[in-house]
């Protein structure tokens, strides 16, 4: 019945059995997903995932990488969010932790740190693509994050692709917000008041993507009939909830693994030069009923 004491055994080794996940909000379905397959990873390998959740608190996320880097944790994977801080992840770094940044959404510009990168230009390039296809030429656009926040990037393939196409947009067609079903509902109560002859809302994530839908029963529009919807992500509940969203998926278990794989690679030899920059497959278009 012997168990081993793994805190005296972290003391013994130097070193804990564990890794550490920095996650802006576990309320978000998305990151208990990515979590899951993070955790499948670490197991394989032998290693427990702590998972850290901020918030979406700068302070915490400061506080959590103080306390897991280099005690808790023999490295650190941190989710990119809006208000990830990059300077104080090179700082752990330079202590000599192991930090890793997952989610990255824009490969042609990584940052100054070992980082799993997914092409959401091209995820919004995607869904821009599918809506014109059906046709529509009034195209709204719901953005879960500041204009200047981590979504631009989705919302700026979005643009590039109606611009290509010569469809006009304007300002008063977007609403920039917070990634939420409530923001989600609420920015399309007020997008589709603004702009009723909109025929389709491009939304950057699943979880405002489903607001949109609940504005559109409020307002008794018919998807995909009255109103197209489109998201990006394709967490569980985008093929479990009815309609079923039409989404753009992005390979979230293989950015789990990729980030696990450079995370054991910097434990393991942390002076060799690593590559910054890991790149998952490309985004894909998951069309469902919405």
């Amino acid at each position: 019945g012997y168990r081993p004491n793994l805190m005296a055994r972290a003391l013994v080794e130097g070193k804990p059995s564990t890794i550490a996940l920095i996650v802006s909000s576990i309320a978000n379905p998305f990151y208990p997903e990515f979590a899951l397959e993070v955790e499948r990873a670490a197991r394989k390998l032998g290693y427990f995932l702590l998972v850290c959740n901020t918030n979406d608190d700068p302070a915490q996320e400061r506080a959590y990488l103080d306390a897991v880097g280099g005690s808790l944790a023999q490295g650190v994977i941190v989710m990119n969010a809006d208000f990830v801080q990059i300077d104080a992840l090179l700082a752990l770094r330079r202590r000599g932790v192991p930090v890793v940044l997952c989610m990255w959404e824009r490969p042609q510009a990584p940052p100054e740190l070992p980082c799993v990168a997914v092409d959401f230009h091209q995820a919004g390039v995607l869904a821009a693509e599918h809506l014109i296809k059906l046709g529509h030429q009034r195209i709204g656009a719901i953005v879960g994050s500041e204009a200047s926040g981590n979504h631009r990037w989705r919302y700026q393939g979005f643009r590039d692709t109606l611009a290509k196409a010569g469809i006009e947009f304007h300002d008063t067609q977007v609403r920039f917000g917070h990634d939420s079903i409530d923001d989600g509902r609420n920015a399309a109560h007020s997008l589709l008041a603004a702009v009723p002859d909109l025929s389709a809302v491009f939304v950057s994530n699943d979880l405002p993507a489903f607001g949109v839908l609940q504005a559109a029963a409020d307002l008794g529009l018919e998807v995909p009939r009255d109103l197209s919807v489109t998201g990006i992500t394709d967490i569980q509940l985008a093929h479990q909830l009815r309609p079923a969203l039409t989404t753009v998926a992005v390979p979230t278990a293989e950015a789990a693994g990729l980030a696990v794989d450079m995370l054991m690679g910097l434990i393991a030899h942390p002076q060799d030069a690593l590559p910054p920059l890991a790149v998952t497959a490309a985004p894909r278009l998951v069309v469902r009923a919405t």
